[in-house]
């Protein structure tokens, strides 16, 4: 597992050539793409589906995920999608959500869905758990379980974590990984990213100890935002007045499109190797997709135990 990384922005110098406008063919492969209903999720669904693969939506709202495979197939010409029911609140409903992918291999699965609240209320999911810790981490981390035979059954399976850098500032508390002393939205919500991100590096590295081939690849998408995303009625339909306002924020973030790009090739390009990091390469922020050394330095810290004892760092 990493110990800490410089705070540069992925090096153009690290990447081979890589167009995004125009990706390898995938045909006969599968990927599962978690939350591909909506937001930089859809996105990257439609993208592999332009590749000839079988792209699956994971999603916990079929009605969702039929307007997004609708769109798909509008925008991609026999465009093989399809979707299954995905709850990451559910903990004991996601060997299920496996065994409904009715396939002997997955060649990637793109754990991309997530929950970020701003309400100052602590939520927790029906397992009991912190909803975002809960959603984001540990729902993840337990489908990449029940996932793990056919990603090994793939010549090259790929586990791709959608990070963030809210995770910089981030330590996780390793007495208190659910935040029920110390709730802070943005707090809990950037803790919840860093432990993804650290469950991607460090399953690489057991990958990697027990021989295995699947690659396991962190991503980060960069600043998004709506207003600079391309339109996709009626999953997403920005008035003319909402793009001609992000505009000027088009100089230091990207849309939702764009976004996708990490994942896309950390997905795709035979060049990826495990244990990378994936970002955009204008400083993390927006642009192609590069890697280099994380842009995160990864900490953890357990808090001072009740006893008096020293923490340790």
């Amino acid at each position: 597992m990493p110990s800490a990384a410089s705070s540069e922005a992925p090096s153009e110098a690290s990447t081979a050539p890589w167009d995004v406008h125009r990706l390898p063919r995938a045909d006969g492969k599968t990927f599962l793409v978690t939350g591909g209903n909506a937001g930089i999720g859809y996105f990257v669904a439609e993208q592999l589906a332009g590749t000839g693969a079988t792209v699956v939506l994971g999603s916990r709202d079929a009605d969702k995920a039929d307007a997004a495979a609708t769109s798909i197939r509008s925008r991609v010409p026999d465009a093989r999608v399809r979707h299954i029911r995905l709850d990451l609140a559910d903990l004991a409903s996601l060997k299920a959500s496996a065994e409904a992918l009715r396939s002997d291999r997955l060649d990637a699965v793109v754990h991309n869905a997530g929950v970020k609240f701003d309400q100052p209320d602590r939520r927790e999911t029906g397992d009991g758990h912190e909803a975002m810790f809960g959603i984001n981490h540990l729902g993840h981390f337990a489908l990449t379980h029940w996932l793990a035979p056919l990603l090994a059954a793939a010549p090259e399976g790929r586990v791709v974590t959608t990070g963030s850098f809210a995770a910089t500032s981030e330590r996780l508390d390793l007495d208190d990984l659910e935040s029920t002393r110390d709730y802070r939205p943005d707090r809990t919500y950037g803790r919840s990213k860093l432990a993804q991100m650290l469950f991607g590096f460090e399953l690489d590295r057991r990958l990697r100890t027990g021989g295995s081939t699947v690659r396991s690849v962190v991503t980060h998408p960069g600043g998004a935002l709506d207003s600079l995303t391309p339109p996709r009625p009626p999953l997403h339909a920005p008035t003319t007045g909402e793009r001609l306002r992000g505009l000027p924020a088009g100089i230091l973030v990207q849309g939702k499109e764009a976004a996708a790009w990490p994942a896309v090739r950390a997905v795709l390009d035979p060049s990826v190797t495990g244990g990378q990091l994936w970002a955009p390469r204008i400083f993390g922020l927006r642009g192609p997709p590069g890697s280099g050394p994380s842009a995160v330095i990864w900490r953890t810290r357990r808090s001072r135990p009740a006893c008096g004892r020293r923490a340790a760092t």
